[in-house]
């Protein structure tokens, strides 16, 4: 039986970081914890650009949009939906996480999900670079982590590369 890990190594990788403004003081941290991260992790500073939408509903478009190009070996995607008084929270939190999952299926390409889906705003303030940690960080490693995987495990296959 053949078993396959990754690990979250940046070397070679073009990455790109969707990130959502609204909840700015939430966001901001999350998309600088994911940036840091994947140039920890050995990602060109170069080989990293970050798109600003302006909310979590604009997020799977513009995924979709940077993958189209062929560019990017995965997307890293940071926002913040704190839930409120209205049934506003449940549409955009769903559909949102529903048109990335679609986005990677589609093109084959990791999209992780650094969207904080959160009760208040405390919650999400701990998620992102607070008590939890910082889920920009995590889904980073975790774009890093799929891609050496995909590596390891299908050697001769291309995800998310156009054909030359």
């Amino acid at each position: 039986m053949a078993e396959f890990t990754g690990e979250p190594r940046g070397e070679g990788r073009r990455i790109v970081v969707v990130a959502s403004r609204f909840n700015e003081s939430i966001t901001v941290p999350l998309a600088e914890g994911a940036v840091s991260t994947l140039a920890a992790r050995g990602v060109a500073f170069d080989d990293i650009d970050v798109l600003w939408v302006p909310g979590a509903w604009e997020l799977p478009t513009a995924v979709r949009r940077a993958l189209a190009t062929g560019k990017y070996d995965a997307a890293v995607v940071v926002g913040a939906v704190v839930r409120g008084d209205t049934p506003h929270f449940d549409f955009v939190a769903g559909e949102a996480s529903r048109g990335l999952m679609d986005a990677s299926r589609d093109f084959e390409v990791p999209v992780t999900l650094g969207l904080l889906t959160t009760d208040t705003m405390a919650q999400a303030e701990a998620r992102a670079g607070g008590a939890h940690g910082n889920k920009g960080e995590d889904a980073a490693l975790a774009a890093l982590e799929v891609l050496d995987l995909f590596d390891r495990a299908f050697p001769d296959e291309s995800f998310g590369e156009e054909d030359a």
